[in-house]
């Protein structure tokens, strides 16, 4: 049966908006290391399956954004383009953390239509003199793209507001979303007109391109990719509620850094794959990482920095001097608290006016000395939202400039228009107090370009009239949900719902001693001017290159449908357990163990029926019955459970409670570990569980003989994870004299003896096979759990170590594509009983006889 996300892309790419013709191209093919190749994919584009070495040879960081950082504009009179770069975007001014032999390409889309007739010719001038490839969007796809599921559905969502009904919020659209994926993939075939995947580097930015990781992933295995998030990434009780949220994540983790502005959306991120797509993180010497079909997807936690030359720059200009002059005749004798943010309902400006309000009423003695200055930039969205929005903060100013103000004195004053740079750089310089008061913001850049300002430069201090020499101060009233609040220690951190708190900020900001501005100020600034943009760059590089740098070291294979694809990252020599290859080593050997894993590898992990099929039942009876074989059910099922279910299988060895207890046969006797004196330990442990099994719903312990479990599958993943973390601290703590481990499995933490391990089974059985003159010449061991890596690696080690009369054939096999100590795989139980009756019709009819391997345990190991 086909599976739903696989029918939504293929509804997807019979949509209409999806009959784009592939952009041309003539892509270098590229070399991987010698002898390791991926598979192909279905058109034969992946990076690893030829051995032509790439036409071109040297490196580029290939920055990808929904916007090129350029402006444009056409001559009516004679319909040429002219271009230039547009310095105040961020993309632009990455360029100072790059190394001046790193050649920089930018992909992404122009702010101004272009008609097909021209868009070639553009495309060829923008390359060519600066080093952009243009993404060209038809009209109806882009509105439906940007202003569509970007603008009215993610945006919204990512700031936290759900569409609980129409007239507030647009609700999620299928078509919308197809125009998405569209717009994503035309993107991506950009991206792959310029790449040359063995060395490029590629960058994506923001929420408007988180599926394009899963179209370069497909053409190219091992491209280099980060990907930044530079607006919120909500709670997964947010993220939860939209529909497309599964595909969404698995694109992005086709990334090899995801990277976000402080560690509160990073978690939000990690904890919807933990509890949506069933992934657990670890930190290991400071860098938080995913493993993803045995890849690392790291995270990483940076804010963005500013560019400090273009500041200074704009504090130099004749204009902002003159400028200054103008506010300071215009407000003199006044305190100026400045506000810069977009016309946008999730900034917090008519918050921030009845703060201003709040502040007056509360304290007379303000009025006609404070000033409120709201520099308002265009909307980046159209709809009734941004129009209501608008509309309360003109009726809240008007209310309060009528209340509070009289004859040559407002204390609102709104811009509304568009503001350059050096006007906000004189207004920043003169504020005595900047406040950013959003109730959601991904980042924020206004409190740190303000800082700049207030530090200023010498031209800007002999237009204010103040002494070079003389120490510069500033405040920040700043909102706790923006991503600049944490880095920003000296501000005045606010609730913005909480006008009343929000006034009392703005009067302690204007009332403050000069000398704690200052030392507020000096503290800001360090941080500012060593954590620029350059800074931000050179470490999110850094990192990438890093998380790449273990790329051709494997093999990789390509699987999922549509926006469920994904890398599988293997081991070069790991690969499918063939049938033919297997039947034929059985055929030719005389002494053959088969180790078998119960749970996940002849029974299905999520079968609810646990007792063993007929089907089970019947091909380890005919394999028990061929004299040359000895084979085990290796588990951590508890010996009385193993024993009634494989009644019927005469010659069966059983290995419980992984190894603790053990037989050869059903007429044999239970064997214990002389590893293990007494269990006085569980009488420490249980309590110990029995207090985290209280404290966490759904949650509940597994008493055995030699072990105790603490099972937390069906608790919530989250805070499941967490009181297993600190489960396993408090059991290492009090059983630190006693003869245990303890360890942490999927969804467990166990306690058992010491010593006492499925690997030490294998050891146990070769060993007496050997001493007793009956070498194995073949050696077969399949599970799927991590308890199962030690009998991997156990066969693997003594194969290769003890004095066999020839060196056997070893065959470890992990059930599912995953990292794994074995050589070989299948991909699930259904294929293990396949391989098990292949064995079995090629096994000898004759009964077993005087050859049987009949040993004690005793003394042995």
């Amino acid at each position: 049966m086909m599976s739903k996300s696989c029918i939504n892309f293929l509804d997807l790419s019979s949509g209409d908006m999806l009959n784009f013709s592939r952009t041309p191209r003539s892509l270098p093919r590229v070399m991987t290391v010698e002898g390791i190749f991926s598979n192909t994919d279905s058109d034969g584009s992946n990076d690893g399956d030829t051995n032509v070495p790439s036409a071109r040879c040297y490196k580029k960081k290939i920055i990808v954004a929904n916007f090129l950082p350029l402006h444009a504009q056409k001559d009516l009179e004679t319909s040429k383009w002219s271009f230039s770069f547009d310095e105040d975007s961020l993309l632009f001014q990455m360029k100072d953390g790059f190394s001046d032999n790193t050649e920089i390409v930018y992909v992404g889309s122009l702010k101004v239509d272009v008609d097909a007739s021209e868009q070639e010719e553009v495309s060829q001038k923008l390359l060519e003199e600066y080093n952009c490839v243009p993404t060209f969007l038809p009209p109806e796809l882009h509105k439906k793209f940007y202003h569509g599921f970007c603008k009215h559905q993610l945006w919204p969502l990512f700031h936290y507001m759900l569409p609980m009904c129409p007239d507030h919020s647009n609700r999620f659209d299928k078509l919308l979303w197809q125009a998405y994926v569209s717009a994503n993939k035309i993107f991506a075939d950009k991206v792959m007109e310029v790449i040359n995947p063995e060395e490029d580097h590629v960058w994506v930015h923001d929420y408007h391109l988180m599926v394009l990781p899963t179209f370069l992933r497909k053409h190219f295995y091992r491209v280099k990719l980060g990907f930044f998030l530079h607006s919120p990434f909500p709670s997964s009780e947010i993220y939860r509620t939209l529909p497309v949220r599964d595909e969404i994540l698995k694109a992005l983790l086709n990334a090899d850094l995801i990277g976000f502005h402080t560690f509160d959306y990073a978690r939000h991120f990690l904890s919807c794959c933990s509890r949506m797509l069933g992934l657990d993180y670890e930190s290991k010497r400071g860098h938080i990482g995913l493993e993803y079909f045995g890849r690392i997807v790291y995270i990483k936690i940076l804010p963005a920095g500013i560019h400090l030359g273009r500041l200074e720059s704009a504090l130099n200009h004749p204009s902002s001097s003159i400028k200054v002059k103008e506010i300071q005749t215009q407000f003199e004798g006044k305190k100026i608290i400045v506000g810069v943010d977009d016309m946008d309902i999730f900034k917090g400006i008519s918050l921030k006016l009845l703060a201003m309000e709040q502040l007056l009423q509360q304290n007379p003695e303000l009025r006609g000395k404070v000033v409120m200055v709201q520099i308002l930039n265009p909307a980046r969205s159209s709809g009734k939202d941004v129009q209501e929005a608008e509309r309360e903060t003109y009726l809240t100013t008007k209310r309060i400039n009528s209340i509070f103000g009289f004859p040559g004195y407002d204390p609102v004053i709104l811009i509304d228009r568009h503001v350059p740079l050096y006007e906000k750089t004189a207004y920043y310089s003169l504020a005595e107090c900047c406040i950013v008061n959003a109730v959601r913001d991904g980042m924020n850049l206004i409190p740190y370009e303000y800082i700049v300002c207030r530090q200023g430069t010498p031209k800007m201090d002999e237009a204010l009239g103040v002494d070079p020499r003389s120490s510069h101060a500033s405040t920040i009233v700043v909102s706790e949900f923006i991503g600049c609040s944490p880095s920003l220690s000296g501000a005045i951190r606010v609730n913005p719902w909480d006008v009343e708190a929000v006034a009392d900020a703005l009067n302690l900001a204007l009332t403050m001693p000069d000398l704690e501005k200052q030392l507020r100020h000096e503290k800001h600034y360090r941080y500012i001017s060593s954590h620029d943009v350059a800074y931000w760059v050179r470490s999110f590089v850094l990192d990438l290159e890093r998380a790449c740098k273990d790329h051709y070291s494997k093999r990789c294979w390509g699987i999922g449908f549509g926006l469920n694809f994904r890398i599988l990252s293997l081991s070069p020599n790991f690969r499918k357990l063939s049938s033919e290859h297997i039947v034929s080593a059985y055929k030719r050997t005389y002494r053959r163990v088969i180790f078998l894993d119960y749970d996940g590898t002849v029974v299905p992990q999520t079968s609810i029926v646990k007792t063993p099929s007929p089907e089970v039942i019947s091909v380890l009876s005919n394999l028990c019955t061929d004299p040359k074989n000895t084979v085990f059910i290796v588990s951590g099922r508890a010996k009385d459970t193993l024993s009634d279910w494989f009644t019927q299988c005469e010659n069966l060895g059983i290995a419980a409670e992984h190894g603790y207890f053990m037989r050869w046969s059903r007429m044999s006797n239970w064997e214990t570990s002389n590893l293990v004196a007494d269990f006085d330990w569980k009488k420490i442990a249980l309590p110990v569980m029995k207090s985290y099994t209280e404290a966490t719903d759904g949650s509940y312990i597994e008493t055995k003989e030699s072990a105790l479990v603490w099972n937390h599958q069906y608790a919530d993943p989250v805070f499941g994870s967490c009181q297993a973390k600190e489960l396993l601290d408090h059991l290492e703590t009090v059983l630190a004299n006693e003869p245990v481990v303890v360890k942490r499995g999927q969804h467990i933490v166990e306690v058992k003896p010491q010593g006492v391990t499925k690997g030490l089974v294998a050891e146990k059985v070769l060993y007496a096979m050997v001493t007793s003159g009956k070498s194995p010449d073949f050696v077969m061991c399949i599970g799927d759990d991590r308890s199962d890596e030690d009998m991997f690696e156990s066969i693997s080690r003594k194969g290769s170590s003890w004095s066999f009369n020839s060196a056997p054939e070893i065959f470890a096999c992990t059930v599912g594509q995953k990292p794994s100590k074995a050589r070989y795989y299948l991909d699930d139980t259904v294929d293990v009983l396949a391989l098990l009756q292949g064995l079995a019709a090629a096994s000898s009819s004759k009964p077993r006889g005087s050859e049987e391997v009949q040993v004690s345990f005793d003394n042995v190991i």
